[in-house]
């Protein structure tokens, strides 16, 4: 399951834009449908998203695969399904806040988002300012 950029930007433009259309609905009132609608393009695009990184995580696991160097992968694909998990908390709380279906601060419905930029912001740090020593 290998897509070229060309189908990865347009799959992305294409999920974004939905999404803002039905955003753009939804703000105007001109649709009155649940806040968890709205973001099941975000959610399809989340889905496919980490089916491939499950693959591309699993596919470790088959027999002959070179373990060499390995470890610093397996560990950037590790954050990289953290961060879509907490993405994805994030927008069930937001969705869960908007509908009224839990009646928390938004605080705490923000936490999963900082949790993800301060993660994104140590691993871009890591890969700025890390140097190899040979």
């Amino acid at each position: 399951m290998r897509m070229s950029l060309a189908q990865r930007v347009l799959l992305t433009w294409l999920f974004t834009l939905l999404f803002l259309i039905m955003l753009v609905l939804k703000l105007d009132e001109k649709a009155p449908w649940n806040w968890f609608l709205i973001f099941i393009p975000v959610w399809i695009f989340d889905t496919i998203l980490l089916v491939m990184l499950i693959v591309k995580i699993a596919g470790r696991c088959k027999s002959g695969y070179d373990p060499r160097n390995c470890s610093l992968a397996l560990k950037k694909k590790a954050w990289y399904l953290i961060a879509m998990l907490l993405k994805l908390a994030f927008c069930l709380a937001l969705c869960a806040r908007l509908e009224q279906f839990a009646n928390m601060n938004l605080c705490f419905v923000f936490i999963p988002l900082w949790a993800l930029l301060v993660g994104g912001m140590v691993e871009l740090g890591y890969n700025i300012f890390y140097v190899r020593r040979d």
